[in-house]
């Protein structure tokens, strides 16, 4: 190891990361500059990683949870030969730049998984890590094991303050991912001040307590931190948490250390002293050291010569594993191994759709052998059992189902975890209520373009006797409205098992699937083409006579209710649209919406929720019998008629 060389990398990123948050005049230098040396010594010695091939799939994974710090891992990208520029840093911040505010996915190689919101980053290097150990468990052999890498993560005090990444922390205890190690930068210094203002709990015995290996040293100590991680692998039955002392924004003479270094840019007069301090010239902006180059061309040679070895490991593999090998190619490229078989109806069947939701998830399970999720503690309720593969654990390494605990928040941001490792394909379930808990992770979903499935069931004031605290009110739409989130809320068994599919097919984003508690009928449905229509976001599930004077638009549960109010809309020609995602109509060509939707109809639309959203579509805004308050307790039937949300009102509204 040539720590004067590591020294020189460290000083690198110090440089540069000055540099580019000053000229953006925006960022957080006290990361970058706290933790340099860490960086150096990740990038050059610890990591499996090849900068020529970003996605080689049995690479190490590296996971900046304290997003804010980005120019810490722009900085050591750069440096380690990934396709980040010079002039990408001196972009920093900039529209089109990939060296953006936050880490994000996707625009920026080597960048894993976009993080920001303080603690998501643990929680996706766990399912990471989870993903190795099922994979590993699948398809490696005593002769080849071809997935065999580590997930890293670095974290700060406000990691470890936000409650997910204490969701996450104990599922990873309790599931023994030995090949986790998270890098604590403990420096004491929140944005508000030094940390004994909120944060005085002990963070080792905490760990330990979640049954972690709990290791310390010194940011700074080369071969201290180096030892460590030695010893950290040394135990593959407990994750691993390094604390390293540090001291933030260090190289900033007279602010290093302060709260005031966290998210500011230096200033042109700290950055002249500290280059000063440095020993860098003056007037060398963007300064970069000529030892660090000559280093991390030295270690491209060692990177590509460890792929290279695998490359050979894995040919091996394959010849003596075919059956696996097309496998694993159909894991990766996300097809299925066999056509979904969806589960078969009867007309007149009456089942709650998540019932038909767990029907169709058996199908999904067995068309695509990488389908892995579980529920928040609600596998029965949501329907969610998975019949084949047992339970993931420390004993069942290749088990599908996942048990979260009543852990929604790190549920999500796990489900992440896997989408982004590759080769798995994860769902996850809880009740519509409970979204609350891992929008923040649903968010990132759509953010990153990740396929993950959100069964939501006990998506209604029909839940009942649980009252308004389980009741949604205003779910559907604040999942709508989020960008590339699709909300797919069907309204009898098939049409469930035809979301199921929609859901599969996506690999651009997210799908929620919004199920019922109580039983749908199987519906009769005027469009024969009716499940290539739906992909339209609605269809025609009962026609008018005549060219229809009133269209009523439902989804869900409603869909049967707007049937029995146009039974009874006397005198006019009424069509009845199932709307199982309002954001896909909503998007429709207009050309679409004039043929579903005639010029002149008079249109409404139902759902046991808040009317936004379905205004936009509706003749005026009071033609929507929606639900804008809390729910209340007492039998399903019953709070719907207390809260007006009856075939009689809807009748009303047609005839009115």
């Amino acid at each position: 190891m040539d720590t004067a060389a590591l020294s020189k990398v460290a000083l690198t990123v110090r440089t540069l990361s000055m540099d580019a948050i000053q000229k953006a005049n925006s960022g957080h230098p006290g990361l970058p500059l706290g933790c340099a040396e860490l960086g150096a010594l990740l990038y050059g010695e610890i990591l499996k990683h090849d900068p020529s091939d970003p996605a080689w799939l049995d690479r190490d994974r590296f996971v900046l949870s304290a997003g804010h710090g980005s120019m810490f891992l722009y900085s050591l990208l750069h440096l380690a030969g990934y396709k980040v520029s010079l002039d990408d840093i001196r972009a920093f911040r900039q529209i089109g730049s990939p060296c953006a505010g936050h880490p994000e996915y996707g625009h920026c190689p080597g960048v894993e998984t976009t993080t920001g919101p303080l603690g998501q980053g643990i929680a996706v290097a766990v399912g990471m890590a989870m993903a190795e150990r099922m994979m590993a468990a699948r398809f490696n052999t005593p002769a080849h094991p071809v997935i065999d890498h580590w997930t890293y993560a670095l974290a700060g005090d406000g990691c470890l303050q936000e409650g997910v990444s204490a969701e996450a922390s104990s599922l990873a205890g309790h599931l023994g991912l030995g090949k986790l190690v998270v890098f604590y930068d403990s420096n004491k210094i929140t944005i508000d001040g030094g940390t004994e203002l909120s944060f005085t709990e002990d963070v080792a015995r905490r760990y330990q307590a979640y049954g972690w290996k709990v290791l310390s040293g010194d940011m700074y100590d080369f071969a201290g931190v180096s030892r460590l991680v030695a010893e950290a692998k040394t135990d593959l039955e407990r994750p691993k948490l390094i604390i390293l002392k540090s001291v933030i924004g260090k190289g900033a003479p007279t602010m290093q250390g302060s709260h005031k270094v966290h998210g500011a840019p230096l200033g042109a007069e700290e950055i002249k002293r500290a280059r000063e301090a440095m020993g860098v010239p003056a007037d060398a902006d963007f300064y970069v050291a000529p030892e660090a180059v000559s280093y991390f061309e030295g270690r491209r040679t060692a990177f590509r010569k460890t792929r290279e070895a695998w490359n050979a490991l894995f040919a091996a593999w394959k010849a003596a594993n075919p059956g696996k090998a097309k496998e694993l190619d159909a894991f990766l490229a996300g097809k299925a191994s066999a056509p979904f078989a969806a589960p078969a109806f009867a007309a007149g069947e009456s089942l709650a759709t998540r019932a038909a939701s767990g029907k169709a998830l058996a199908a999904a399970a067995a068309a695509w052998p990488n389908l892995v999720g579980g529920s928040a503690d609600l596998t029965g309720p949501n329907s969610s059992q998975l019949p084949e593969g047992g339970v993931f654990s420390r004993a069942n390494p290749a088990g599908r189902m996942i048990h979260y605990g009543v852990r929604e928040h790190a549920m999500a941001a796990v489900s992440n975890g896997l989408a982004l490792h590759g080769g798995l394909r994860p769902f996850c379930a809880t009740f519509l209520v409970f979204a609350d808990y891992l929008r923040p992770s649903l968010r990132l979903a759509a953010l990153m373009k990740l396929p993950v499935i959100y069964i939501l069931t006990h998506d209604s004031i029909f839940v009942g006797e649980d009252g308004p605290t389980h009741q949604p009110i205003e779910h559907l739409a604040s999942l709508r409205c989020i960008p590339n989130v699709r909300v797919l809320r069907p309204a009898d068994p098939e049409e469930t098992a035809e979301a199921w599919r929609l859901a599969l097919e996506r690999t651009d984003g997210p799908t929620v699937l919004a199920l019922t508690r109580q039983n749908l009928p199987v519906l009769a449905k005027a469009d024969p083409d009716w499940r290539e229509t739906m992909k339209l976001g609605a269809y025609v599930v009962r026609n008018s006579k005549a060219e229809p004077d009133v269209v009523v638009l439902a989804s869900g549960s409603e869909v049967p209710l707007a049937l029995a109010a146009a039974d009874k809309a006397v005198g006019r020609d009424v069509r009845v649209l199932s709307v199982p995602s309002l954001e896909l109509l909503r998007a429709a060509d207009p050309a679409v919406l004039r043929v579903l939707m005639p010029t002149g109809a008079r249109v409404v639309a139902v759902e046991a929720g808040t009317a936004w959203g379905w205004d936009a579509l509706t003749t005026t805004p009071k033609d929507v019998l929606s639900i804008d308050r809390f729910g209340a307790s007492g039998p399903g039937d019953k709070v719907a008629a207390h809260l007006g949300l009856t075939v009689e009102k809807l009748a009303g509204l047609i005839a009115g």
